[in-house]
């Protein structure tokens, strides 16, 4: 709606399954704004107390990115850390399903 004036409607198809099919948030957004930026998803995997993860979420809250935390020990193991990045160490940053690595790599990512 501008000035009152209804420009667009995203109106659902009447289909079985998933109804959100034309109305999601991407959807709208890329008609709302065409030329916003999208931010890939950002999982990190921390362990409680660890300072290295400590800084590498600050880093990436101050370029703006969210983030799901999966911390170790809350169902998560040194097990399944190493079967997802191949390392034993926290924290372990991914960026739109790439592998980043540690708080040194983020760093260097950014900088880039």
């Amino acid at each position: 709606v501008k000035d009152g004036v209804v420009e667009k409607m995203f109106i659902e198809p009447n289909k079985p399954g998933d109804p959100f099919e034309v109305s999601d948030a991407d959807t709208m957004l890329s008609y709302i704004a065409p030329n916003a930026v999208k931010l890939e998803p950002v999982s990190i995997i921390t362990k409680p107390g660890c300072p290295y993860c400590a800084k590498a979420k600050a880093l990436l809250q101050h370029k703006g990115f969210k983030y799901e935390e999966i911390v170790m020990g809350q169902g998560a193991t040194l097990t399944t850390l190493k079967a997802i990045s191949g390392r034993d160490t926290v924290p372990q940053v991914f960026i739109g399903g790439k592998h980043i690595g540690g708080s040194d790599d983020l760093e260097a990512y950014f900088a880039e």
